[in-house]
């Protein structure tokens, strides 16, 4: 795995925008997308899987991880990602991707797939439809909002374990100390923070007083889609898959027991599931 970056472009000017690529470059490539709050690592353990067969790139948002922090919150938005997402993409110098998204990476990749002459080949879509109530725009928005000090790993640790447990269906102490390392960020004084702008969500107040209703991008998408769905998620009702198929009847899915939003894709059954749709 190596770290590395791009410059995206916005209002404020240029800013950086980190990503992680695993195997090799001229391997078929996949890009890895991660949830509004969360950040690369998150797929750390399905680029590893993939990176045999796959060139997998995994970006840090705008905001997030390792890449640069806006200054004015409204620039946090999905046109804005697409637009680095775009310049990702031309930095792989490919003819198309395959794409992984979570949560908010689901949106970003409909929003591109939907497009004319999209790069995006085929798409693999984590938990998140084109339509999301306005409930769930209040829990997201609920957990966006904290922006803790802790002064111990082991107060990280509890945090995330706690904040994210819908990730997994069982006790995986490895999988969250892996998490919270790569979730904080040491301050000077010792203590830790969330590696992330905590403006990231500045989208979503306006938002909060109705639905969410990307239907009119869905309907535009012609490419192969693989949904993947906690069959515990917040934020993926299960009539917004059920409607999803009936629009797209050729669409595959996978759901799993016992998760939530959002399933973390480092369960031996989810990565299988998408390397067997992949192959």
């Amino acid at each position: 795995m190596e770290i590395s970056s791009i410059l995206g472009m916005s209002p404020e000017g240029f800013h950086k925008v980190s990503y992680t690529r695993w195997g090799n470059k001229h391997n078929p490539a996949v890009v890895c997308v991660h949830g509004l709050t969360r950040n690369a690592r998150d797929f750390d353990w399905l680029a590893e899987a993939l990176s045999h067969s796959y060139d997998v790139v995994c970006p840090d948002m705008v905001g997030r991880g390792l890449s640069d922090h806006f200054k004015v919150p409204i620039h946090y938005n999905i046109p804005q990602y697409m637009s680095d997402c775009n310049a990702l993409i031309a930095r792989l110098d490919v003819p198309h991707v395959d794409w992984i998204g979570t949560s908010m990476g689901g949106l970003i990749g409909m929003s591109i797939a939907s497009m004319t002459g999209s790069p995006i080949r085929r798409l693999v879509i984590n938990d998140v439809g084109p339509f999301i109530p306005s409930s769930a725009l209040e829990y997201i928005h609920a957990y966006c909002q904290k922006d803790p000090v802790f002064k111990q790993f082991e107060e990280a640790y509890a945090f995330f374990k706690k904040q994210y447990a819908g990730f997994v269906s069982k006790d995986m102490p490895d999988y969250w100390a892996h998490i919270t390392k790569h979730s904080i960020k040491t301050m000077p004084d010792g203590s830790f923070k969330i590696n992330r702008d905590p403006h990231v969500s500045a989208e979503l107040p306006g938002a909060l007083s109705q639905d969410i209703d990307l239907w009119a991008f869905w309907d535009k998408i012609t490419c192969p889609i693989l949904v993947l769905r906690g069959k515990k998620s917040e934020v993926f009702p299960a009539d917004v898959l059920t409607e999803m198929k009936r629009r797209r009847p050729d669409i595959e899915i996978a759901e799993f027991d016992n998760i939530g939003h959002a399933p973390s894709l480092a369960e031996a059954d989810q990565i299988e599931r998408i390397q067997a749709w992949l192959a």
